[in-house]
């Protein structure tokens, strides 16, 4: 891992950066058309925060999340983790950073079928650098009941909640969900959000949630809101509302 410039020290009632992305550009070529998802894009994300990308479909969120997750690489421009900086990293590295410090939550649960809840979440926990037990992962998001149920068995909202379970059970510094409530009702949806804002709040998981439903800005510590493949406003929420007055 390459180190980046060294950062400004801070006093300790100031947040720690975790992501900082400078000039970030992100084009896809398919033929001879170029799709431009990201323009730009400076930003930064601080240590246990909650944090909300906002926007429509196309306007870049996800495609910066895959980027600040180890899963794609930048056009241009830099990308740190802590004083680490991801840009130009190879595979290789970037699947033992994945492993050790990242945990992903999305709209499709990826479960597989054949194993129960407990085994699903014990994929991670088998290869995890500190893992906490499957059991514990599981009751953390309200599922201890349902440990030795298969996907087929549970809702749409648990099978959402294991997948949240795996994600958390290595114990990673960051979550990065997109779209986790995008395929549920707003009673499960409820549910998920609960567990999500219980893990930050519990552990100080820097948490960052992708979504076009306006609502969920409002639980949020800040809301980043994008628009072709740029960040159009900052937003510092001063209150914030519990996942149970979220509306759909």
């Amino acid at each position: 891992m390459t180190a980046g410039p060294s950062m400004p020290a801070t006093s300790p009632t100031e947040p720690r950066i975790v992501f900082r992305t400078e000039g970030v550009t992100k084009v896809f070529a398919n033929g001879e058309v170029k799709v431009r998802a990201l323009d730009g894009v400076d930003l930064e994300l601080f240590s246990g925060e909650f944090a909300v990308l906002l926007g429509p479909s196309g306007s870049g969120k996800s495609t910066l999340l895959n980027i600040l997750g180890g899963l794609d690489h930048v056009t241009s421009g830099r990308v740190w983790f802590r004083d680490t900086e991801l840009t130009g990293m190879g595979d290789r590295e970037l699947t033992r950073y994945r492993r050790d410090h990242v945990g992903f939550v999305f709209q499709f649960y990826n479960l597989v079928a054949s194993l129960t809840a407990r085994e699903n979440v014990q994929l991670v926990t088998d290869v995890a650098a500190k893992p906490m037990p499957a059991e514990e992962a599981l009751d953390l998001v309200g599922l201890a009941h349902r440990m030795d149920h298969f996907p087929s068995q549970m809702s749409g909202g648990e099978q959402q909640r294991v997948a949240i379970a795996r994600a958390i059970a290595k114990q990673p510094e960051i979550l990065l969900c997109d779209e986790p409530t995008g395929a549920l009702d707003s009673k499960t949806g409820v549910q998920v959000l609960e567990a999500l804002h219980g893990i930050n709040d519990r552990f100080g998981t820097t948490t960052v949630v992708i979504t076009h439903n306006a609502e969920i800005r409002r639980m949020a510590d800040r809301v980043i809101r994008f628009h072709d493949g740029h960040i159009v406003a900052v937003e510092v929420n001063t209150e914030h509302v519990p996942p149970s007055q979220i509306t759909w």
